[in-house]
């Protein structure tokens, strides 16, 4: 019979693509990995993938079984983290990616007290401007806005992803008014760079009656980090364009002042996303239940929200 640990390391290969991601992912060097998957095919009596220098390709029979374990192996995964929970109690890493300044902000807070209710889960957070690949980079959940599903993912909302202009009052004091969209030409715009395409996207504004308009900034600078873009604007040095978990902090201070504050940007939906897996691991479903049952007691739905 083939051990667990030979599927495990043919099925993270075929997910990854190549014997170095998959170990990366399993925490094995890649001979490791190559020598597991090779020992499985020479027990198998058949070659599962095709080798080359630079990836790993499936043969028809590798296609052929990977759809047959694929799913039954992520369920024993599961039960096997759900049984190991420490006294009955959920248990183990738990990985999770979030951005910098969203979770530095509204998720590090509340790690105390999750803390305090799940002490056998060791939580490996990672803080990064980016979307991630949940199954192919190994995490058990991950926050964003606009993100779209992939296959295998799914997801509960958190708040609206909606973006909002700022500047701070000695810029807007020294600059031309700013009294709709057709001004945005005349001021300068700290821009943000998208993470994944490092391009500055083409946002449009709406009004509440569906009225659309192009952000149209003059490009004074651009940043790959929204905090950052803050802070610049605070500066007096432009205006910035930022979601709403950025934007209401800088608010709150005093720092920053929304500009055209009946126009906003809907940028989709900020979300948990995590596997849909039959038998979630008891680490994943606890903290997905406790970050949604945080996010409704302090009202950030309606704090992240730009209609006012």
């Amino acid at each position: 019979m083939e051990t667990m640990n030979s599927i495990e390391c043919f099925v993270a290969s075929a997910d990854a693509g190549s014997f170095s991601a998959a170990a990366r992912r399993l925490s094995l060097t890649s001979a490791a990995v190559g020598k597991n998957v090779a020992r499985l095919e020479s027990n198998l009596g058949v070659r599962l993938f095709q080798r080359s220098t630079r990836k790993l390709t499936l043969t028809e029979a590798g296609e052929r079984f990977l759809q047959e374990v694929g799913g039954g192996l992520e369920t024993i995964r599961n039960a096997v983290a759900n049984l190991a929970s420490a006294g009955g109690q959920p248990a183990g890493t738990l990985k999770v990616s979030m951005g910098t300044g969203f979770g530095r902000e509204y998720v590090v807070p509340l790690l105390g007290d999750f803390l305090q209710r799940y002490p056998a889960i060791s939580p490996d957070w990672h803080f990064d401007n980016r979307p991630v690949d949940l199954i192919a980079e190994g995490f058990d959940a991950a926050i964003g806005g606009g993100i779209e599903l992939s296959p295998g993912v799914v997801a509960r909302e958190l708040g609206p992803a909606h973006r909002v202009l700022l500047a701070s009052p000695a810029y807007l004091a020294n600059h031309p008014p700013l009294c709709s969209p057709q001004d945005l030409p005349q001021h300068d715009g700290i821009l943000i760079r998208s993470p994944q395409t490092g391009r500055v996207r083409p946002w449009t504004l709406r009004d509440r009656e569906g009225t659309q308009a192009p952000v149209s900034l003059k490009v004074k600078m651009t940043m790959n980090d929204p905090n950052a873009a803050c802070e610049i604007a605070a500066m007096g040095l432009g205006v910035t364009l930022v979601s709403m978990p950025h934007a209401v902090v800088y608010m709150d201070s005093g720092a920053l002042v929304r500009v055209l504050p009946d126009w906003y940007v809907d940028s989709g939906i900020l979300s948990l996303y995590f596997t849909a897996a039959r038998l979630l691991p008891a680490k994943t479903r606890v903290f997905v239940d406790f970050m949604v049952e945080r996010f409704r007691a302090q009202k950030l739905a309606e704090r992240f929200s730009a209609i006012r």
